[in-house]
Parts: structure tokens; sequence; C-alpha cells
């Protein structure tokens, strides 16, 4: 065996920086960019509230769809590590055009057993498996950091959403 495949059978590159890069570039054009600081803030209040954030900004707004696409990214790669990290779909629409009282009962019952679900996953992969939850948080800090990185080379000049940091709300 050569000195390159012992190597290469203990390490790992999972290319955060460019994962982080691909995102940003994705969403550079849609007045999102701001939203990376708030993801490097919301780590320190966990995994859980991080997954959270995409519902409260709505799944079907640009800045909702950034933080899904970073939890997936995550999730991603701590796949490629043997780390599953909880990540069902969360089916959340604008209701259709002529919904009546029955429908938009099972349609809010049905979205809440989806949200309640992620969420006793999550808590659950961060009670039963706290060295890996440690290792998810260690990953997202580096992830949340080089897409703050790369938000500052990306960022388009003279849009507002560019000139100030905001704060999470």
């Amino acid at each position: 065996m050569t000195q390159e495949k012992e190597i290469g059978t203990g390490w790992e590159a999972y290319y955060l920086d460019r994962i982080a890069q691909k995102l940003v570039l994705k969403y550079r054009n849609r007045d999102v960019l701001n939203e990376s600081h708030k993801m490097r803030m919301a780590v320190a209040y966990g995994l859980e509230r991080f997954w959270g954030e995409h519902l409260r900004l709505g799944i079907e707004t640009a800045e909702g769809q950034y933080w899904d696409a970073t939890w997936k990214a995550l999730a991603d790669i701590l796949k490629r590590a043997e780390i599953d990290l909880p990540n069902d779909p969360v089916e959340l629409r604008k209701p259709p055009q002529g919904e009546n009282k029955v429908q938009k009962n099972q349609r809010e019952e049905r979205e809440k057993t989806q949200i309640e679900s992620m969420v006793d996953k999550i808590s659950n992969f961060v009670q039963e498996k706290p060295d890996e939850q440690r290792v998810a948080l260690a990953v997202l800090v580096q992830l949340c950091d080089a897409i703050v990185w790369w938000t500052q080379r990306y960022k388009i000049r003279g849009r507002s959403e560019n000139t100030t940091l905001g704060t999470m709300p």
C-alpha cells in the first residue's frame, strides 16, 4: 500500500468552503445574504433552533429557502461522515384557493405533525448522540463562518440589504 492511500483512508475532505461558496453564489441575487450573519449567530442556540428558522421566515421566501438549503448542506456533509442528522421534509405551502375549513384543518394538522416529528428527531439526536451533536455543531459553525466570509466577497454593492448587518429577531 502506498503512503498516499494510507493517508487517504483516515481523512476525508468535506469541502465546507466550496459548499459555502456555492450557497452564497446561489442566493447572491435574491437579497438574502444578510441572513448569513444571522445563521452564524443562530448556531449558538442549537440545532433545533437553527433548523426551525426557515419555518419562521417562511418556507416559500428566499430567506427561508437559504436557511433550508444550508441545513440540507449540513445534513449532506454529516452523512458523508456517517452522522445521520434528521432532515425530513416539511411541506408548508400557501393555502390553495377555495380551501374549505375541513381542508384547512387537515392541512394545518399535517403541517403540525411534520414539524413536531422533526423537532422530536432533532431533540432525540441531541440527547441520544451528544458526541455527534457536538460534531454537527462544530461543522455548522465552520460552514456558517465560510458562508459569512463568502458573503463579504460576493455581496452586491449598493443594495440596501448589504449595507447593514441586521439583528436576530
